[in-house]
């Protein structure tokens, strides 16, 4: 799957996120295995934007690859045991990359 199937992928599934607790939360995606394999998802004022772009101002960024985040985005993957075994890595805060798993759940 490509890394714009996959940004329109998680639109869908953003649209279904109940981000009425969230404040604001940035996260970098980076797919490993694609050339370009980076985009973001912002929740702000309880609006959540997906964007193929490159976020500087991020709350933590994840990376692996397409296909384990697919699999984490359907719920095959879970987001502990992945990090854990090191199909996901995480650089910056780690628990907004937990509230991130959770809103695509």
């Amino acid at each position: 799957m490509n890394r714009d199937a996959v940004v329109e992928k998680v639109r869908k599934l953003a649209e279904k996120a109940d981000v009425s607790n969230v404040d604001f939360l940035a996260v970098q995606v980076i797919l490993t295995d694609q050339d370009p394999g980076i985009f973001y998802v912002e929740v702000k004022d309880h609006k959540v934007n997906v964007e193929p772009y490159d976020y500087h101002d991020r709350n933590c960024s994840i990376s692996m690859t397409s296909d384990d985040f697919n699999k984490l985005i359907n719920g095959k993957l879970d987001p502990v045991a992945a990090f854990t075994v090191g199909k996901l890595k995480v650089d910056g805060d780690i628990g907004k990359a937990l509230e991130f798993s959770k809103l695509l759940k």
